[in-house]
């Protein structure tokens, strides 16, 4: 005879919030992308802060065309972050496709999904991580080919910079792009450099690897540099106001 299961159910509990009990923060990510994770994961590391992605379908290809295909995904990937629970911030994880798509749009795809969210994307951190770091004259770099480049750097002059000198390393591939390592882009900026006024350096793309570096190399050179993932990470903590300190990633983790 097989004795009868005790089942005690409804016993009492309590609850805490520690995980995001500061901070709860939202990025969709692109599917082709090796990259954000591991930079965000390196810059920010606070107690409390909590970072939650979503993958959007996309080419890994960039081109404007592939760039425009993310429009209608954006808001049904990110209702995939957290289902029925809210975020502080919510972030499109794309330079390229926020340029293309401009940020108006982007926001709104957004909000579709978290209406309580702050939103932002690369771009859009960018130029406020600009402002804050008082820079009007910026150095670009970008992997993209020239359909890309012209409306990179249209877009950052329609918000009020001068680009003095901009680079590209023409690939469109965002596997390749994500393995491009430090030193081939250190050598490039310091190329960049050599005959151009900048008051900051950054580079675009979420893919490419720099994060990391940006306080080694800002010392090299004695400006402040930034790239997609960088600012993206730093705009997301002040936005969620989280305005802690952090000099080890750079100047613009001190503002």
């Amino acid at each position: 005879m097989v004795a009868e299961t005790l089942m005690i159910e409804n016993l009492p509990f309590k609850t805490e919030k520690v995980i995001a009990s500061r901070a709860r923060i939202g990025i969709v990510v692109l599917a082709s992308d090796y990259t954000i994770e591991h930079e965000f994961r390196h810059m920010i590391s606070i107690p409390g802060v909590d970072f939650y992605h979503a993958r959007i379908a996309n080419s890994p290809q960039i081109t404007p065309e592939t760039l425009r295909a993310m429009e209608p995904l954006i808001t049904r990937t990110a209702e995939l972050i957290l289902p029925g629970d809210t975020v502080d911030v919510l972030a499109f994880a794309c330079t390229s496709a926020a340029i293309v798509l401009g940020t108006p749009i982007v926001a709104e795809k957004l909000k579709a999904a978290k209406p309580e969210a702050a939103t932002t994307n690369p771009a859009h951190a960018a130029f406020e991580a600009f402002r804050a770091l008082g820079a009007k004259r910026i150095a670009l770099l970008t992997p993209y080919e020239k359909p890309v480049n012209v409306m990179v750097q249209q877009t950052v002059e329609e918000a009020g910079f001068e680009v003095p000198v901009f680079g590209s390393f023409n690939e469109p591939n965002d596997p390749v792009v994500a393995a491009i390592d430090t030193a081939s882009l250190k050598s490039a900026i310091a190329r960049m450099l050599e005959g151009a006024d900048a008051d900051a350096v950054f580079i675009s793309c979420t893919s490419v690897r720099i994060a990391e570096s940006v306080a080694e190399i800002e010392a090299e050179l004695g400006i402040p540099v930034t790239s997609s993932n960088h600012a993206l990470a730093w705009h997301c903590l002040r936005l969620a106001g989280i305005d802690d300190k952090l000099p080890e990633n750079g100047r613009l983790f001190a503002v």
